[in-house]
């Protein structure tokens, strides 16, 4: 057995802590099979970069909210030196019921939450708040604002949860997120991605999860249905959105 302290990771895993009531599955979060499945088992982290993939609803944000709930970050975004950014609370309060399994080294490690539909709030925290930097956030397109938030905030070894980063970015913005994502890998930092973007799923040697009413189960890049999705518009888009706009019954 090799020695635990060569374990890399800073998460190990996130699991269930004992004492609670069951989960009352008529009450959400526990509607959501995903955030159901990790509130019962727990979530075991591999080293480097973790996707996690699936269709609006599928509960990619309330699995990462609750990962965040439980690590100690603003379920709302931020690091934890950001704990008063907060827009309308709609947040799971789900993360005491896991506890954060830490690799050697891991409690003393950087850490962020970037949560894309939250990021309005967060400019306005950083810029009333500036530290060492006086970043004007609000003066960049959302776009660009983002970008500035990975290259200020994300640039270190460090344990970092994004919800659907990929949103406010163009194609090639998606490549450079790509691009960090496996310099982050690449420095023993760990990431889980929420996001609906073939391209950021395709981030070399990520661990990929793919949500539903199944729950989390293990998925490979190219059996995802966002990606034969994408595959089959673009081989034919006119096909493809004539069975979208049509008024046959066929």
């Amino acid at each position: 057995m090799s020695d635990w302290t060569s374990d890399r990771r800073l998460v190990r895993a996130f699991r269930p802590v004992a004492g609670f009531a069951g989960l009352d599955p008529v009450e959400w979060p526990a509607t959501v099979p995903a955030a159901a499945q990790l509130l019962r088992e727990g979530l075991e982290l591999p080293g480097g970069i973790t996707v996690l993939v699936g269709e609006n609803g599928s509960g990619k944000s309330t699995v990462v909210e609750i990962l965040a709930e439980a690590y100690g970050l603003n379920p709302q975004g931020g690091s934890v030196l950001a704990p008063t950014v907060r827009v309308r609370d709609s947040e799971p309060h789900a993360g005491q019921r896991l506890y954060t399994e830490l690799g050697f080294g891991g409690r003393s490690a950087w850490a962020y939450f970037l949560r894309a539909d939250t990021m309005h709030s967060l400019y306005t925290y950083l810029e009333q708040n500036p530290g060492k930097s006086r970043d004007r956030f609000h003066e960049l397109s959302h776009g660009q604002g983002f970008l500035e938030i990975l290259r200020t905030r994300v640039n270190q070894r460090g344990f970092y949860l994004m919800d659907e980063p990929d949103a406010p970015l163009s194609f090639v913005s998606c490549l450079s997120l790509v691009a960090l994502l496996h310099d982050l890998a690449e420095a023993d930092s760990q990431v889980v991605v929420a996001t609906h973007s073939p391209i950021v799923a395709a981030v070399p040697g990520a661990t990929i999860f793919e949500l539903g009413e199944w729950g989390i189960r293990p998925a490979r890049w190219e059996e995802l249905e966002v990606v034969q999705s994408w595959r089959t518009f673009l081989g034919n888009p006119e096909r493809f959105l004539h069975y979208l706009f049509t008024d046959d019954a066929e």
